[in-house]
């Protein structure tokens, strides 16, 4: 017999692989019987829609029908613009597909600072820095400017990557009321003095649509010492003389009243990607200590070509933000006019928020509306508040008043065979 013979002979037999009674993988068994039986029930995977063809910012093909769009944050819809797409192409012929490394050593591309100085233009500032995406542009500065023995104090109802970076940071964190001021105002006077403090706050909340009291919250947060932070993802473009978000429409300004400004490229610039600005004059330590925007890789310089160009295109796009609130207030009047319960009484932005009884209806009523023709977001805890099921709509300034129309009728359909409306 041979040594290896002799060794294969001696070797125990191979026993089955059991899996064990709780593995890593046992605390989604909840979540995984639940989209069981959704799908059991004969409706679609809301959550694996594939675009196989975008014909333009309002329209794509999804199962092989044309489709209108509207569960996009294409707001301002530049992701068609001739001169963005330009832009991108140019930059992809000249500098590849990609950097290879973190903007701390070989990421930064000429387009990184371009669009870095196209920030600082458009919101009159002296300090910009682009992060490879919005989320990584909350969690790094979240997470680096407050720290251990110091406060974030945050709205309830903040966006995931708003709590992930307190998560990340070691400070304290502090929730109020959704949009109270009171309680703001409250929590704050209960924390000592001597910390620092960072209020955290949105400019239009991404579920409802509705927007925050910046004016008289940032009055209190500077009434406690607190510096300020405004997430103004989902206003950019259109909200404000030059576009700058709420915190604009509402008077206030950059560096006296606010400290930091969030947003993000995948919206209103649409494309990809995130940033921070500020006029505080040590902001530039932020590049050397921020580890979300150190230790990650650089976006590749088509990206930021396209999105520099697309904001500087949003300063001049008086037009274009007229024509997206015009569409607001026909979608909202139309939608009210039908009796459905809003996220908002009045179209406060240009997210229109239909909100239904469970997730059954709301699942049903999206299938109804996508066999129409018609694409939404369908949304559940805890992205929402607790028990709220709500069918979210984007509007694009690209929206024309006959597809709107079409709309409005698609939801009276599709709300009649649900239940949702008489």
């Amino acid at each position: 017999m041979t040594e290896a013979g002799l060794a294969a002979d001696t070797l125990p037999a191979e026993a089955p692989v059991v899996a064990p009674e709780r593995d890593l993988f046992s605390k989604f068994d909840p979540l995984i019987a639940e989209r069981a039986a959704l799908m059991a029930s004969g409706v679609r995977d809301p959550f694996g829609i594939v675009m196989e063809r975008v014909l333009g910012p309002t329209t794509a093909v999804i199962k092989g029908r044309e489709t209108i769009l509207l569960g996009t944050y294409n707001y301002m819809g530049m992701t068609f613009d001739a001169d963005v797409i330009a832009a991108g192409k140019a930059a992809l012929d000249q500098f590849g597909s990609g950097t290879n490394g973190s903007r701390m050593l070989n990421g930064t591309f000429r387009d990184h600072v371009e669009a870095e100085e196209a920030l600082k233009e458009f919101y009159g500032a002296d300090h910009a820095m682009v992060f490879s995406t919005g989320y990584q542009a909350n969690l790094g500065t979240i997470s680096t400017m407050a720290a251990r023995g110091e406060y974030v104090i945050l709205d309830a109802d903040s966006h995931a990557s708003i709590y992930d970076g307190c998560k990340m940071g070691d400070a304290e964190v502090v929730r109020f009321r959704h949009n109270s001021v009171e309680d703001l105002d409250k929590r704050l006077g209960r924390l000592p003095a001597e910390p620092g403090k960072l209020v955290v706050l949105e400019g239009v909340y991404s579920m409802l649509g509705d927007i925050a009291p910046l004016k008289e919250m940032v009055a209190v947060a500077k009434k406690h010492g607190a510096m300020v932070l405004v997430d103004e993802a989902h206003s950019m473009g259109f909200f404000g003389e030059h576009g700058r978000g709420v915190y604009e429409e509402q008077g206030l300004q950059l560096g006296t009243d606010v400290d930091f400004v969030i947003g993000t490229f995948s919206k209103s610039v649409g494309t990809v990607g995130g940033f921070c600005i500020s006029n505080h004059p040590k902001f530039e330590a932020m590049r050397f200590s921020c580890r979300p925007y150190i230790f990650t890789a650089s976006l590749p310089p088509s990206v930021v070509a396209t999105a520099a160009t697309s904001i500087r295109k949003l300063m001049t796009a008086a037009d274009k933000r007229r024509r997206l609130w015009d569409n607001a207030r026909q979608l909202h009047g139309g939608l009210t006019a039908l009796g459905f319960r809003l996220g908002t009484t009045a179209p406060d932005s240009a997210i229109v928020a239909v909100i239904l009884n469970d997730q059954e209806q709301a699942v049903l009523m999206w299938q109804a509306l996508l066999e129409a023709g018609l694409y939404v977001n369908v949304a559940r805890p805890p992205a929402t508040p607790a028990g709220m099921f709500l069918l979210r709509c984007s509007l694009c300034a690209e929206h024309t008043t006959e597809q709107l129309d079409r709309v409005i009728g698609m939801f009276a359909a599709a709300g009649k065979a649900v239940g949702a409306i008489g």
